[in-house]
């Protein structure tokens, strides 16, 4: 699983593939000449990141609410921003499973730990978020 290398931009053929509360969402876009769809997570204020797997995109979004939002921009290329970083260590291992060239095995040997972990802490992540989003829902957050 990695960041895609697809070009999907707007104005494409495209349709929402995931809405989420508060203005976020992951577009599917269906790309010229036989290549695959890709996905753009968007939110406010962050800029657009593009996916060649859904399961990436849909993680990504999930970190997003797991720490109430972060930018990428002006954290460099090979940066993380201050709010993965003081979320802890199963944030963390999520976020790395986002970024171009890593899988579960190179976060897994990254962390000293088995794959089986980093699957744990994103089941984490992802549980939280989903309760993240639950909660603004019943709070009338939209």
């Amino acid at each position: 699983m990695s960041k895609g290398s697809n070009q999907c931009t707007r104005g494409e053929d495209e349709s929402l593939f995931r809405d989420y509360i508060m203005g976020i969402r992951i577009i599917e876009c269906h790309l010229p000449e036989g290549k695959g769809p890709c996905y753009r997570f968007e939110a406010p204020q962050h800029k657009e990141i593009m996916f060649d797997d859904p399961d990436l995109a849909e993680l990504y979004a999930n970190i997003y609410f797991d720490v109430n939002g972060f930018e990428e921009a002006g954290t460099g290329e090979r940066g993380v921003p201050p709010e993965i970083i003081q979320a802890g260590r199963d944030t963390l291992a999520a976020y790395f499973l986002t970024q171009p060239g890593t899988d579960v095995n190179w976060v897994a040997s990254f962390f000293g730990v088995r794959p089986t972990k980093i699957h744990r802490y994103v089941d984490w992540v992802s549980g939280r978020a989903d309760e993240i989003r639950e909660g603004a829902k019943a709070r009338g957050l939209e």
